[in-house]
């Protein structure tokens, strides 16, 4: 065969058919496409989609043909925070605060097995003129206050509580020195008599009412026993200020005539004009809140205001046993007085011509009085009448001038 036919057949064997070389492509790309992560096949698989058909039968190649495998993308080095440097300490300048000492609280002061009884009863003023009157005696040890009002009663509503019927029961029990009632707040309403029904503020109204405060006073001062009845407050209400200030006149009337005391309290839940305040003075003169939202009770601060009214003529009444100095002397609390046992033997008479005890006989060691050649003016005054003559020009000079000489005359 000659050397010229040869060489088609070769090229033949040496050029591999182009279906080959698009399987040998084919299965390059899927292993290869195995092996690379997603992103990496993906970005194959775009590369290979912007070739035409006509590049990949005819063979070419593109240097990008066998593409690198990016490398894998490294993971995000977590960036360290840098700390904030440390502060330096500011120094203040400016004088600190002085540092309150804690709050001691107050040793309870321990009440006297016998003393003295306070008991208040009435409504539900009463109960918070209880709670203020117990802080004005917390440290009186000889005084107690019994607080036994009832919030809703009256006098108008016996049925629901009676009390005339309940008083006597509770000075029997406690045995109190002084009774102190505040009532009235929740007699504004109807009053169910023996013979009819009388409304509030009509004459049969007015009339058995009176006679209810004045048995109910009576109570009290028929036992002997000081009666403090304590007047009604200003309500924000002007109807019910206006029915409180007629009341308190009702009671101040009833009241003395049977010998009890009247405690106004008007002035101090009012200002100048008469009208209610919420706030006012306290007890210490600072302004506080007196009245709650209601306009009807008293804060923990007017409860003790309140108190201070009563607390006059309560301290009058029980003089010494509400001082807070006083405490219980048996022999257990007797002081050391350090007596001898034999007195006689310590007993030493003092002489009446020696009371300085230094052992002398004579007044001022017995030296005689200096001796002066001249007399004093009080001698001559005493003993010869001449007084020393005043000094010149002093107001009690009273000599006559000297007369002038003509030499004296001419020089003028």
């Amino acid at each position: 065969m000659p050397a010229d036919a040869e060489l088609p057949m070769m090229k033949k064997i040496d050029r591999p058919p182009i279906r080959w070389l698009v399987l040998a492509l084919t299965a390059a790309s899927l292993c290869i496409g195995a092996l690379a992560p997603v992103n990496v096949a993906e970005a194959q698989e775009q590369r290979y989609q912007r070739r035409s058909i006509l590049d990949i039968l005819l063979g070419r190649r593109y240097l990008d043909e066998s593409p690198q495998v990016p490398d894998a993308p490294q993971p995000r080095r977590q960036q360290q925070r840098k700390r904030p440097p440390p502060q330096k300490a500011v120094i203040n300048t400016r004088t600190a605060p002085p540092v309150r000492p804690p709050v001691q609280e107050e040793p309870v002061v321990q009440k006297l097995g016998d003393a003295k009884k306070i008991l208040i009863v009435g409504d539900f003023l009463a109960s918070g003129l209880g709670d203020g009157l117990t802080a004005a005696f917390e440290t009186s040890p000889g005084v107690v206050v019994e607080a036994r009002g009832n919030v809703s009663s009256g006098l108008v509503r016996d049925d629901y509580y009676d009390w005339p019927e309940q008083l006597p029961k509770m000075i029997d029990e406690l045995k109190p020195v002084i009774v102190v009632v505040m009532i009235g707040a929740n007699d504004r309403q109807q009053m169910v008599t023996d013979t009819a029904k009388e409304r509030f503020r009509t004459d049969g109204w007015l009339a058995e009412y009176r006679r209810r405060v004045l048995s109910f006073g009576k109570e009290v001062t028929d036992r002997k026993i000081p009666l403090l009845w304590v007047g009604l407050p200003a309500f924000e209400s002007d109807q019910m200020t206006a029915d409180a200030a007629q009341m308190n006149q009702l009671y101040r009337n009833q009241v003395e005539s049977i010998g009890g005391e009247f405690v106004d309290i008007w002035d101090g839940f009012v200002d100048e004009n008469s009208n209610f305040i919420v706030t006012g003075s306290d007890v210490n003169g600072q302004q506080v809140r007196l009245r709650t939202s209601d306009g009807i009770n008293l804060t923990q601060a007017g409860r003790r205001k309140l108190a201070f009214y009563v607390e006059k003529p309560a301290r009058r009444i029980l003089g010494t046993q509400a001082s807070p100095d006083l405490v219980r002397l048996d022999e257990s609390a007797l002081p050391g007085l350090g007596l001898p046992t034999n007195p006689v033997q310590h007993t030493v008479p003092i002489s009446l011509s020696d009371p300085n005890l230094d052992g002398g006989t004579e007044l001022l060691g017995a030296r005689p009085p200096p001796v002066t050649l001249t007399k004093s003016p009080r001698d001559l005054l005493v003993e010869q009448g001449e007084m020393t003559p005043a000094p010149v020009g002093r107001v009690d000079d009273y000599r006559m001038p000297a007369a002038k000489t003509p030499a004296e005359v001419s020089v003028k």
